[in-house]
């Protein structure tokens, strides 16, 4: 093919792409040698009340201190040219734009892929926050500062990353003959809907482009692994591609947030709808961030929230606290003894407000240390000394595959058959087992809704032992309507995995 249809080719796949991004930027970068320097002193936070009246100065003041402390920041990452082609259709997608041409063969080679993003300054050093996506994966950073020519970069390394809060920190390992300005923390614990807030980025290249508009919500949860999120600051200030790194900012010029991600489409890019991380979240990782490595608590469990129905049933005199569903075999919870069913209500001296509640305080403990956990079993409480383990999200990824953990439901819909010898034997089910099989799911019915597959085993109804297809059913009708009905089953795992017992709560209609 000539040497400029390849070229027009290549750049039509690189717009296609940029249209399609979802996220603030889209790219994916490569982790640095850890950084072996000491731990940092946090940046101050400043906690005083926001007051004041606004004035034609106030945003033009921030814009003033703060944007000389914003960086652009480029990354070079490595990806095989024949990813592109195949995201995009592959040979068909080739032919549809150059029908006269014959398909070029694909051999894998790599090609250096560009973008860039956002950041701001937070020590004279040279130390820098930006995204972990603007930075997972990158062979080369380099850093653009306000104020200088555009062709004047900086080197930085990577010193650590986090994904749970898309936060990462960079550090230049070539610095200007001049000292570094910083920003300064504000306290985003404060931050309320319909305050100001101001952006600062590099939306499609446009070096520090300021954007105005409010705080439209807090605490708004965002999906950043499997099975977790992280509440975030949703503002209509405009974010777009490129912003991604770059502080959030109150009316005294103060980083807030770190702009993150939006909602948008081909059509119109930004819609007002665009997300940072809290800066409080970020603040509390930095001395982890700088030796290179986060550490966060787990306890091995799947957990789901209280349902409405349940509360009386559980033995609680509110709706609080999280429902066990799975136990993960030879966890740090399975080796305390806790159980599928049990109401995790308090954690190291903590009352457990819900699920999410519960997912913050586990991650937040040190791995090793032993804590008490209280839960509720058949309206009891237990303490369980539980020693926390180390979060590793591959591995939970892995776990969470098994299936959904059903966590919202309000009626049955099942149809359920003997479990046979050869059904047994085909689902891998352990020896010894018995149950009812379920052969069938009402698409529409409380227990798709709660998580039941066909090829699950109901195990126990109510706490009850169920030997058969008629046990099961005369358990589950004896349930009047509006209540909730307590299923143990067994699910098989995928792809070789061992199955597991889940815990459901399934309202009945």
């Amino acid at each position: 093919m000539p040497t400029r249809k390849t070229t027009l080719f290549y750049a039509l796949l690189i717009a296609v792409a940029s249209l399609a991004v979802g996220m603030v930027i889209a790219s994916r970068l490569d982790l640095s040698p850890q950084s072996s320097a000491q731990p940092m002193a946090v940046p101050a936070m400043n906690s005083a009340p926001l007051t004041g009246a606004l004035n034609a100065g106030t945003f033009r003041e921030a814009a003033a201190a703060v944007m000389p402390a914003v960086v652009n920041i480029r990354t070079e990452s490595r990806q095989r040219a024949q990813e592109l082609t195949e995201f995009f259709g592959g040979d068909e997608f080739f032919r549809r734009f150059f029908p006269n041409e014959q398909t070029p063969r694909r051999q894998p080679r790599d090609r250096i892929v560009q973008a860039a993003g956002s950041g701001f300054i937070i020590s004279e050093g040279g130390l820098i926050l930006t995204n972990n996506h603007v930075v997972e994966g990158a062979t080369r950073v380099v850093v653009s500062l306000y104020g200088e020519d555009n062709d004047q970069e900086y080197v930085a390394k990577i010193v650590g990353r986090d994904q749970l809060t898309d936060s990462a920190l960079i550090e230049l390992t070539e610095k200007p003959n001049h000292t570094l300005p910083v920003v300064r923390f504000g306290d985003s614990g404060q931050i309320a809907p319909g305050d100001f807030v101001m952006a600062i980025g590099n939306p499609f290249g446009l070096a520090h482009t300021v954007s105005v508009g409010v705080v439209s919500a807090v605490k708004r949860p965002f999906p950043v692994a499997t099975g977790r999120s992280q509440d975030m600051i949703q503002t209509d200030a405009a974010i777009n591609p490129g912003n991604s790194g770059g502080p959030l900012l109150n009316i005294r010029g103060e980083v807030v947030g770190m702009n993150t991600a939006i909602y948008a489409n081909v059509q119109s890019g930004n819609i007002g709808i665009g997300f940072a991380v809290p800066i409080n979240a970020v603040s509390r990782l930095l001395p982890q961030l700088r030796t290179g490595k986060v550490t966060r608590g787990m306890i091995g469990v799947e957990v789901a929230p209280v349902q409405r129905e349940a509360v009386e049933a559980f033995g609680l005199k509110e709706r609080r606290g999280a429902v066990v569903s799975s136990v993960n075999e030879g966890g740090p919870a399975g080796k305390a003894g806790m159980q599928p069913g049990d109401v995790i209500v308090e954690v190291n001296g903590v009352a457990v407000k819900d699920r999410d509640h519960l997912v913050s305080e586990v991650v937040a403990l040190k791995p090793g240390t032993t804590v008490p956990i209280k839960v509720l079993r058949d309206r009891k409480e237990t303490t369980l000394n539980v020693t926390i383990g180390e979060l590793n999200l591959d591995e939970e990824a892995g776990l969470e595959a098994r299936g959904d953990s059903g966590e919202e439901s309000t009626g049955f819909g099942l149809t359920i058959g003997s479990l046979t010898a050869e059904a047994a034997r085909s689902l891998g089910v352990p020896a010894g087992t018995t149950g009812a099989l379920v052969t069938d799911v009402d698409p529409a019915g409380t227990g798709a809704r709660a998580g039941i597959r066909p090829g699950n085993i109901i195990l126990q109804v109510n706490r009850q032992p169920v030997s058969s297809p008629a046990e099961a059913r005369r358990l589950l009708q004896e349930v009047p309507s509006g209540e909730a009905a307590f299923l143990l089953v067994w699910q098989a795992g995928p792809q070789g995995r061992p199955g597991t017992e889940r815990f459901l709560t399934v309202p009945k209609e």
